[in-house]
């Protein structure tokens, strides 16, 4: 690229932490450990619901619909209820699990530490994250990426998340960088590629499902070993 970067800023859930992945792990261990075959023919079956339900949940929590306390125990809740569970206790008792186990996995995508040991002798590197504020530094810390981003910003600290043009400022204000000497890697269209758009940062897309769509990005990837041919 003819401009000189000095920061990359990169989203963690499905950039780097592969989260559909260690997220079913610990899906198919709630399935086991709570004896939910006995209502449900298949961990595939919750796993698909769950994911299902928690997309539309994350939605609403993204716009400040509901709270992080209400997404908990609320995506168990109605998937339980989908398959005839109604237990309110039980989806808070599997909440609480999954949130305690599900950042301790530690899969992360194809070249992610290869990518960052590269990237990082060149750059600073930093993370902007929507994730839970308790959860994300276990996901960094376990997976070995913590030791590679000198600011991680968090929404919930922020006090507004991405698409929000606020955190990306603040972000520019505590790494020292402005929009023009830094670039926002993601894999969130909405989240990640309009939010670094609206404070007109260069953006890269990790569209690692290969999804069709129809938004301007900058640069869009498949794979993290592309980098290295853009950075």
């Amino acid at each position: 690229m003819a401009k000189k970067y000095e920061h990359i800023f990169f989203d963690l859930d499905r950039t780097l932490w592969h989260f559909d992945e260690n997220s079913k792990k610990v899906l198919n261990d709630i399935y086991t450990q709570f004896n939910l075959d006995k209502a449900i023919n298949s961990s595939t079956d919750f796993v698909y619901k769950y994911q299902e339900i928690n997309e539309g949940l994350w939605g609403l929590y993204r716009d400040d619909k509901i709270t992080k306390e209400e997404l908990r125990w609320k995506r168990f809740d109605e998937t339980l209820a989908h398959f005839g569970i109604i237990d309110n206790e039980a989806a808070i008792e599997i909440g609480d699990y999954y949130v305690s186990h599900s950042p301790k996995q530690t899969l992360l995508f194809p070249y992610a530490i290869e990518v960052l040991d590269y990237l990082s002798k060149k750059y600073q590197l930093h993370i902007i994250t929507n994730g839970f504020e308790e959860v994300q530094y276990i996901k960094l810390t376990e997976s070995g990426l913590l030791k590679y981003f000198e600011i991680i910003i968090l929404s919930e600290k922020v006090g507004v998340k991405k698409p929000h043009p606020y955190i990306f400022k603040k972000a520019f204000s505590e790494a020292g960088a402005i929009a023009n000497n830094s670039i926002m890697i993601g894999d969130d269209l909405y989240a990640d590629i309009y939010g670094a758009q609206r404070v007109k940062m260069d953006n890269i897309y990790f569209n690692f499902y290969e999804k069709a769509h129809d938004k301007k990005v900058h640069k869009e990837i498949n794979c993290l070993s592309e980098l290295y041919e853009i950075l």
